[in-house]
C-alpha cells in the first residue's frame, strides 16, 4: 500500500512539475517559430501542447530517433493535438538547423552537476549542430532528474547508460549505444520545474537540493 502511495505522489509530482516547465517555455515559443525535437519526452511534449492551446502558431520537426524511431510516436502525439509537425530523417538534422530551424528542445534522462545532460543519443552531435548554427538549444526537465554526476566527455556515463557490446547482423558488427553526454558549453538554458536555469546554476541547485 505505501508503495502505492508514494508512485501516487511521485506521479503527482511529476504533473505539477511539467505543468510548471509548460509555463516556463510558453513564454521562449512565439508564432512562426520551426521547432526542432529529439527523443520522446513526455515535458517537452507538454510544453508544446500547453504553448499550442494558448493559441501559439508554431511548426514541429521532430528527429526520426533511430533505432527505437520515438520520432513516429512525437507525430502521432503532437498531430493529434493540431500542431503541425514533420519528421526528419536523424541525418538531416544539420540540414534542416541551417536552413529553418528556429529553436531545438530536448529533454533529459539526467541532468548532471556541472549543467550537462544525459538523453537519448544523437542529443549531443545536435547540440553540435546547434552551436555552429548560433540556434538556442533548450532543454526541459524535471528537478528530479538532477543528479550527482561529472560526465568529462560523450562516452563518460553511468553503467545503465553506457555503450553494450556490439551484435552481428548479416556477418555485421552494429553498434547502438542508447545514450550520450552534452556538455553544457553547448545548452543554452535548461527549463525546470524550479525556475529557467543556466548550466552553470545546476551546481548550486544540487546544493540546496542535498544539502
Amino acid at each position: 500500500q505505501r508503495l502505492i502511495e508514494r508512485g501516487e505522489r511521485f506521479a503527482q509530482q511529476a504533473d505539477v512539475s511539467r505543468a510548471v516547465i509548460a509555463g516556463h517555455m510558453r513564454l521562449f515559443i512565439r508564432d512562426g517559430m520551426v521547432i526542432l525535437v529529439h527523443g520522446f519526452s513526455n515535458v517537452v511534449n507538454g510544453a508544446l501542447k500547453n504553448a499550442a492551446e494558448s493559441g501559439v502558431r508554431f511548426k514541429v520537426i521532430a528527429t526520426e530517433g533511430q533505432p527505437e524511431k520515438d520520432g513516429n510516436l512525437i507525430c502521432q502525439e503532437l498531430g493529434a493535438a493540431g500542431i503541425p509537425v514533420e519528421l526528419v530523417l536523424d541525418t538531416a538534422v544539420g540540414f534542416v538547423i541551417s536552413q529553418e530551424v528556429d529553436m531545438v528542445i530536448t529533454g533529459a534522462a539526467g541532468v548532471c552537476e556541472s549543467g550537462g545532460i544525459i538523453n537519448k543519443i544523437g542529443t549531443y552531435q545536435l547540440s553540435v549542430l546547434a552551436k555552429e548554427a548560433k540556434k538556442p538549444f533548450y532543454v526541459a526537465a524535471e528537478s528530479y532528474k538532477f543528479c550527482r554526476l561529472y560526465p568529462l566527455s560523450p562516452t563518460d556515463l553511468p553503467d545503465a547508460e553506457k555503450e553494450p557490446e556490439p551484435h552481428s547482423e548479416a556477418g555485421v558488427k552494429v553498434r547502438k549505444p542508447p545514450s550520450d553526454f552534452t556538455p553544457p558549453s553547448n545548452i543554452t538554458l535548461l527549463h525546470t520545474d524550479i525556475g529557467v536555469l543556466t548550466p552553470s546554476a545546476v551546481s548550486d541547485e544540487l546544493i540546496k537540493l542535498y544539502y
